[in-house]
């Protein structure tokens, strides 16, 4: 299963979670602003992970994150088999 970790309130983690309805078995969707710990589980993950080292010097929050089994993580939805949101991005940076 791939973790999902958004927000809401991100055009880019809306258009994200609209792909995974009904594919529950599949994603996990994680909204990191519902609960403290689920924050903190984020800020954990992106601390130690290089893959968010471009989205910290630009000032990006890095979400979409997708977290793999394997243990990959990735800012790119392409790489979870998703689509990235056509429209102008807010909150992450291009893949």
């Amino acid at each position: 299963m791939i973790k999902i970790y958004g927000m809401p309130t991100c055009p880019d983690c809306a258009y994200v979670h609209e792909q995974i309805i009904g594919r529950e078995d599949e994603f996990q969707y994680i909204d990191i602003g519902e609960q403290v710990r689920f924050m903190k589980e984020f800020i954990r993950l992106r601390d130690n992970n290089p893959v968010f080292d471009e989205c910290k010097k630009k000032g990006s929050i890095g979400i979409p994150a997708f977290a793999f089994e394997d243990g990959r993580v990735s800012i790119c939805p392409e790489d979870a088999g998703l689509k990235s949101n056509p429209g102008n991005a807010s909150c992450a940076i291009e893949c």
